[in-house]
């Protein structure tokens, strides 16, 4: 009843398309409805309630599969963005290259329409003078909109009402085989978004999956097209990656079908490093242990690790024109976050965190007077600490640096007294002999 009055207010998608799926008990896969979270089960709930249909679908459904707990539930209808817009009353119509509708439930829970691919007619999507889709709003049938997918295992309909997956493309096949298969010619799917080329390298580090060849082999001669993409569309799908959980394995993956050029290429500089690849290698590693504990990342530590090494050797440039380290060290910083920000775009607010992080670390080594007390009490001092003790065990510093502020945090007044004072005299001494020898010079 109420489908039907919006359907006379906002018009019916496309007929049915007559691609069958293969029907597969949920439960032979341990899923049950109380797998979704409560905020996806209630918005499909509502929707069926209304008369439309309503599935779980892609990467949630995905991960449930394999054993891995979802991030994130998406939802997908034949309600077009208006009509479940006007169903749940805490929504938002939202993006431009295709509409959605994000419902607040607790949870925001990302709601879409069937859509189906269009090549030609009136009806064909916008795209630019390299095949990149950048308007997309053609709804459709749920085999349509299976078909217009990235990847056969993230075509995958799951509805709770009875607890069956609907597979139109193999990917449960797929799934079962670790095998990330592209939907369609891969080369044309890359060509409409670039980005796939990211997301199959994230999805195969995730999942530990192996590309499909025939979506490998294209790769190569296509990753310049990543040129083109706007630079907070790689900011986004590099993110993903790193908080993956499998930062690590992405990396290597990403270098390894030399997607890196066009968004990382100061990459290469630090991993031909031994002490820059140490560096990251560690700090990727421990990010993906903290991820997997459930612990809190910070994006801003994660990309001022990554690009550390890129700094140093600009901060070593800069200061052969200038008097002062500290004022060598900021221009640096400028320098870096310029090149960063044009591949990446990086948000102010990481960019903000990922200076103070770096200006930090040479007032680690200043160990006398009042400055070690005045940097405990800085916000980013933990943030800073620990960066210092990737520096650390990377080789890059003395370990005794590390081990001296450990036991600074945790020592008394007293004690910390004492510790300015062994280490502060020998530098005084140090201080006054080249003072004297500059007297002796003049």
């Amino acid at each position: 009843m109420i489908a039907k009055f919006f359907r006379a207010a906002f018009g019916k998608p496309a007929s049915l398309g007559s691609l069958q799926p293969r029907t597969i008990p949920a439960k032979r896969y341990g899923l049950h409805r109380t797998s979704l979270s409560p905020a996806s089960l209630w918005v499909t709930e509502q929707l069926q309630l209304a008369g439309f249909s309503a599935f779980v679908v892609g990467g949630a459904l995905r991960d449930l599969i394999v054993g891995m707990t979802p991030k994130d539930f998406d939802v997908v209808t034949d309600a077009t963005p208006q009509e479940i817009h006007a169903l749940f009353k805490r929504s938002r119509i939202i993006g431009r290259r295709f509409q959605l509708v994000h419902v607040m439930k607790g949870d925001i829970i990302e709601v879409s329409t069937f859509r189906r691919a269009v090549t030609q007619g009136p009806d064909a999507p916008a795209s630019d003078e390299r095949g990149r889709i950048i308007s997309d709003n053609v709804f459709g049938t749920q085999s349509e909109d299976a078909l217009r997918r990235d990847f056969t295992v993230n075509a995958l309909y799951y509805d709770p009402s009875t607890e069956i997956i609907l597979d139109y493309v193999g990917g449960v096949r797929d799934i079962e085989n670790r095998l990330l298969r592209v939907i369609g010619d891969p080369s044309l799917r890359f060509r409409e978004d670039p980005v796939r080329m990211l997301r199959a390298v994230r999805l195969s580090a995730k999942l530990d999956f192996q590309i499909d060849e025939a979506a490998r082999v294209p790769i190569a001669s296509m990753a310049h097209l990543l040129n083109h993409v706007p630079a907070s569309r790689i900011f986004d799908e590099m993110l993903k990656l790193l908080l993956s959980g499998h930062a690590q394995e992405g990396i290597n993956r990403l270098r390894a079908e030399g997607l890196h050029h066009g968004i990382l290429p100061m990459l290469d500089r630090v991993l031909e490093q031994p002490m820059g690849q140490k560096f990251v290698e560690l700090a990727l590693l421990n990010t993906d242990l903290r991820i997997r504990e459930g612990k809190s990342v910070s994006p801003a530590f994660l990309f001022a690790t990554l690009f550390w090494h890129d700094l140093i050797s600009a901060w070593h440039d800069v200061q052969l024109q200038s008097d002062s380290s500290v004022s060598a060290l900021y221009e640096a910083m400028d320098q870096v976050m310029d090149d960063l920000t044009e591949k990446l775009a990086i948000p102010r607010r990481f960019e903000i965190g990922m200076k103070e992080i770096w200006g930090l670390q040479p007032r680690f080594e200043l160990r006398s007077g009042h400055k070690p007390v005045r940097l405990l009490a800085h916000p980013r001092f933990r943030a800073g600490y620990d960066f210092l003790l990737l520096r650390c065990e990377s080789g890059e510093v003395d370990m005794e640096l590390g081990r001296w502020w450990e036991q600074f945090q945790v020592s008394s007044e007293s004690e910390r007294k004492q510790m300015l004072v062994q280490t502060a005299s020998p530098h005084r001494r140090k201080r006054r002999k080249r003072s004297v020898s500059s007297q002796v010079k003049q």
